[in-house]
């Protein structure tokens, strides 16, 4: 167990035993922290995120330690963290123990305290994260569900679902995505041909409807009905 100790100098066997325990040590306060504290992240993900950039940036600033230590510790966390990833996809039983579970915060429109404990996020984070979804009501909420993420799903009751084309048997166009024709001053030529277009109508539309040149376009897209929108630099 000297490894837990100061030395001079360590041992490969030492760095590796180092960097393996401190590693599930990580992990471990990790999972304590709950999803508010690694929001966007998996626990697996925030652990590993979290401690190789202060590994390799010791031994860069300091002359007084050598590159061998971190070089070992490194290869050994992406090794567990590449193993981790392998346990999380074949044993559900490690999924469960890394991840944490999903939390239901409302159901039905009503607030589940109990879920917000577990959470550790207070009224005060859901509402804000309800308004981040257009939510102003919670009792339009039939189910939110708090991620292992650290983001919140919002499904509404369907009476409050937005109207669709579906639901209202109203016939809907197929989408269409807007190419990009020119951005910051440059022809996107490739795109151009590949709408049938070349650049002396991108010349003279530009002349005709904004009286301006491709070098004064900030952005410029065209979709299928030939809408052709122009954002100029200001």
């Amino acid at each position: 167990m000297d490894f837990f100790q100061g030395q001079e100098t360590l041992t490969s066997i030492q760095w590796v035993l180092r960097a393996v325990v401190g590693f599930l040590f990580l992990l471990i306060v990790t999972r304590a922290l709950g999803q508010r504290a690694i929001s966007q992240l998996r626990p697996l993900d925030f652990a590993i995120a979290l401690v190789i950039g202060n590994i390799i940036a010791h031994p860069l600033s300091d002359e007084k330690l050598g590159l061998k230590g971190s070089i070992i510790t490194t290869t050994v966390l992406l090794a567990l963290y590449l193993t981790g990833i392998f346990m999380i996809l074949k044993l559900p039983w490690f999924r469960r123990l890394v991840n944490h579970a999903p939390i239901t915060l409302v159901q039905n429109g009503e607030i589940i305290n109990q879920g917000l404990n577990k959470a550790k996020i207070s009224i005060d984070v859901l509402l804000e994260e309800l308004r981040e979804k257009k939510v102003e009501d919670v009792k339009k909420v039939a189910l939110a569900i708090w991620e292992a993420d650290g983001k919140l799903s919002v499904f509404l009751d369907p009476k409050y679902d937005p109207l669709t084309p579906s639901s209202t048997q109203m016939a809907s166009e197929p989408f269409d995505f807007p190419r990009t024709i020119i951005k910051e001053g440059k022809i996107h030529f490739e795109v151009l041909h590949q709408v049938q277009k070349d650049e002396s109508w991108v010349v003279s539309t530009l002349e005709r409807l904004y009286q301006t040149e491709v070098k004064n376009v900030l952005l410029a897209t065209l979709d299928k009905k030939e809408n052709f929108k122009v954002f100029l630099y200001k």
